[in-house]
């Protein structure tokens, strides 16, 4: 057996080196592939052979030439996360959004990011249409996307698998076409409550539900205790409650929070109150703490507030974002929560990140692909699960 120890070849060619036969690569350290961008897969005078390996720096994956087209090397496994996971398993999505005053005003954008690291969000898919005001909630599977405007309200439900990327797959219909709602959920089941239903001048207090491990339209679950025309996405829960914080019939907002059982279904029931009148602010959760966001009160917000799910009372102030936002995304792991988005009052890209466990101030994460408002979040690993 022949040993090669070089840094450098030359004289190879424009195909490079060629090793014939069986080749081992002995090492205790690592091989590292070729790296580049998505562009560069393609090089002038080169024939890309079947088999190669290279990481593509854009998507942040492996990807491999097979059958005349390159594939991306994709986890995909049922325990990618769960509520406990705080690795590199846990993955946030934000859905859809408001991009005016650019043309189209509305996107359709889904953009990723991995909660337990920082950096700037990466595209993952599309919506089926440009549209904003979109609701959210997740199985550790499956992420949800319901509703929206553009500005026509729609009823739309599509999901998205959150270990991989691509576009969405319609799941069913709402009952009623909806926008600025809510959503939050457990492992089985996905609520969507409150918003404009079934247009832009009729507030609800609705709360629908759909099983999320399989597909079809959405049945009436009960009330919030109020109507919510506006800035209801402020929601988060635990794998028995699901919380809804905020609010406000226009232009007033409210600091009411209510709870349901997501097992069961019925009326919420009043939880306690926010510290602030806020609205269009954003929600995230572990199993056993839950923070509202952000918002508009009604002047801008940057404060962050946080109740212990399984009690009843009133919250209590836990820090502040980096900029004071209204209309932002929020999801989460088992040890951080993230917010992304927003208006500063000028739409914007920013993505922050708190620990749940403790009390403080909101940390730059990075930024999302473009500067947007009025999206939907959720994770594969949120205190629901």
């Amino acid at each position: 057996m022949g040993i090669l120890r070089t840094n450098t070849l030359s004289g190879i060619g424009t195909d490079g080196p060629v090793f014939d036969g069986v080749t081992r690569l002995d090492t205790f350290g690592y091989v590292v592939p070729p790296v580049g961008v998505t562009s560069d897969r393609t090089l002038a005078g080169v024939t890309t052979a079947q088999g190669s390996i290279r990481f593509n720096t854009d998507s942040q994956k492996l990807e491999f030439f097979a059958q005349d087209q390159w594939f991306e090397m994709v986890i995909d496994t049922p325990d990618l996360a769960v509520g406990s996971n705080t690795g590199a398993g846990a993955r946030g999505v934000f859905g859809g959004s408001v991009i005016a005053p650019s043309a189209p005003n509305y996107s359709d954008t889904i953009d990723y990011l991995t909660i337990s690291s920082t950096g700037d969000a990466i595209a993952f898919g599309n919506l089926s249409s440009l549209r904003g005001f979109v609701a959210a909630c997740s199985s550790s599977t499956r992420g949800i996307f319901a509703g929206g405007a553009n500005p026509t309200l729609t009823n739309a439900i599509e999901f998205v698998t959150i270990s991989s990327t691509g576009s969405v797959t319609s799941f069913g219909s709402l009952s009623a076409a909806t926008y600025t709602a809510g959503g939050c959920s457990n492992s089985t089941r996905g609520l969507i409550g409150g918003g404009f239903a079934p247009n832009t001048s009729t507030s609800t207090n609705v709360i629908s539900y759909i099983t999320i491990s399989s597909t079809g339209n959405a049945v009436t679950f009960g009330n919030l205790t109020r109507t919510n025309n506006y800035g209801t996405t402020a929601v988060c829960a635990s794998s028995t409650r699901g919380v809804w914080g905020g609010g406000g019939s226009a232009p007033t907002q409210v600091n009411i929070i209510d709870f349901v059982t997501i097992s069961s279904t019925g009326n919420a029931t009043d939880f306690g109150d926010l510290v602030t009148l806020r609205t269009t602010a954003a929600g995230c959760s572990n199993a056993t703490r839950g923070l509202f966001a952000g918002g508009y009160s009604p002047t801008l917000l940057s404060s962050i507030e946080y109740i212990t799910l399984s009690t009843l009372g009133n919250a209590v102030n836990f820090g502040n974002l980096t900029s004071a936002r209204s209309y932002i995304a929020g999801c989460s792991s088992a040890t951080r929560g993230v917010f992304a988005g927003g208006q500063t009052p000028s739409k914007t890209n920013i993505i922050d990140y708190v620990n749940l466990q403790t009390q403080g101030n909101a940390v730059d994460f990075g930024d999302l692909t473009q500067l947007k408002y009025a999206l939907g979040g959720c994770s594969n690993a949120h205190g629901g699960l």
